[in-house]
């Protein structure tokens, strides 16, 4: 049984949370730094960091574009799990995915969109392709609960509108954002991504993966 699961590949798509991780414009910069420190005679080593909740790879909370919407600690983790399309945007023009875009969608109740040809690990792009809200409404239509995105944001930088995070919050979808997709190829994985339980928290990090499908 465990050689079963040990041969299925493993894709890690989440940031490595470190200092100099570029974050949204204005928020918490991520910081660590030791505390307590073994080569000072400490038993153990431990640290501290400061960071935004949406640093690095996140799952945004309702609460996130709605007051009085539920904190990331306690909505449901099914959305976080099972299987997920993998679609390559890589090539959409306008900076917005569009219905037009999308592939064929075939009882998916997880996608996951590449913007980047390659992710921008060290620089901000403030030109990150974004998601339509009508992009998000036809999803919802085809069943997807869960939208992910390599993008910080499934709405434009400078959106004072919020109009796709209207959208998860109307369909009561759930959002993964900043993800690492070099590299993966299009097509349907297993998704495990939970988000930490922070109580009043906005966002909760993430450490994601993809699992390759026992029958691929």
């Amino acid at each position: 049984m465990s050689s079963w699961h040990s041969e299925r590949r493993i894709w890690d798509i989440s940031q490595t949370l470190r200092p100099g991780l570029p974050v949204w414009p204005g928020d918490t910069e991520f910081a660590f730094e030791r505390t307590w420190k073994m080569e000072d005679g400490s038993p153990v080593n431990v640290g501290r960091m400061t960071m935004s909740t949406h640093s690095g790879t996140h799952g945004d909370a309702p609460l996130h574009y709605s007051a009085t919407a539920p904190d990331i600690a306690s909505v449901a983790l099914d959305p976080y799990i099972g299987e997920c399309l993998v679609v390559d945007a890589t090539g959409v023009s306008g900076g917005r995915i569009g219905v037009g875009d999308l592939p064929h969608i075939d009882s998916a109740d997880r996608v996951l969109f590449r913007t980047f040809e390659a992710f921008p690990h060290d620089q901000w792009d403030i030109s990150f392709t974004a998601i339509d809200a009508e992009t998000i409404e036809w999803l919802a239509l085809q069943g997807v609960k869960l939208v992910g995105t390599d993008a910080p944001s499934v709405d434009p930088q400078e959106s004072k509108t919020m109009d796709a995070h209207k959208a998860v919050l109307e369909h009561d979808m759930r959002i993964l954002e900043g993800l690492v997709l070099d590299g993966v190829p299009e097509g349907r994985y297993e998704l495990i991504a939970l988000p930490l339980k922070i109580a009043g928290g906005d966002a909760g990090l993430c450490r994601a993966i993809l699992r390759e499908l026992p029958d691929a």
